[in-house]
Parts: structure tokens; sequence; C-alpha cells
């Protein structure tokens, strides 16, 4: 397994897939669409290529677990967009800024699904 693998969460393949399909007039459920498949694929790769995450060991209490497994976020995917020169930095800034405000306006979480936010809000107070 080539060093820094698990890690990694930008594999070329993906890299590819983003040149490919992103194009600067896509809607905001298309570049969640878009997230998601690179996500699917990110996860296929460490399957296929069994890539384990590293171990890593809690400051605190000294427990070693295996870290979380890396995932593709909306706003990693946008701001893999200027990391990979795909689109210009301007570009990249004004998506990420358009992303926070759809974000929040249709209450979403950083994969663009919905969170259930009706638990905060029933929360009961005693």
């Amino acid at each position: 397994m080539p060093a820094g693998d698990p890690q990694r969460t930008w594999f070329p393949q993906m890299i590819r897939r983003l040149r490919a399909e992103w194009s600067p007039d896509m809607s905001m459920p298309m570049l969640i669409d878009l997230r998601d498949r690179l996500d699917e694929m990110l996860h296929q790769i460490r399957r296929l290529g069994n890539i384990k995450t590293p171990a890593i060991t809690c400051p605190k209490c000294g427990k070693t677990a295996p870290a979380a497994e890396p995932r593709v976020s909306v706003r990693a995917m946008i701001l893999s967009l200027g990391r990979f020169e795909i689109a210009p930095k301007e570009q990249v800034k004004a998506l990420e800024k358009a992303w926070a405000k759809y974000r929040e306006a249709h209450e979403l979480n950083i994969d663009g699904k919905g969170r259930d936010v009706s638990i905060y809000r029933n929360r009961r107070t005693d």
C-alpha cells in the first residue's frame, strides 16, 4: 500500500471524475449529488484496496482505536475545486458562500442531507 493512503481522501480517479462532472452552472442539488457519487467512490476505493484507517491514541485517556473513515463533504468538494485547479479561487470562494447560505436555508448537514433539527427545537428544559 502506498504511503499516506490510510489518511488519503482524494484519489486520482476521484479527481478525474470531479474534473469531468463539475460545471460552474451546477445547481446545489446537483453538487450534492456529485458529492454523493464521490463519497461512494472513496469508500469503494478504500474497500477494494483494503485501505484501513490509521489507529489514533486519545491524548486524555490513552486508548488507541481506529480513526474515523475519511469522507467527502460538500464543502470539501467545493474547496477541492480550487485545490486541484479545476475552478478559479474567486469562483470557489463564491460557491463556498453560496453553499453556506443554501445549507442554512435548507437545514442540511455537511453532506447535504436533511438534519432533524426538531430534536433541538422541541427539547424540554426542566
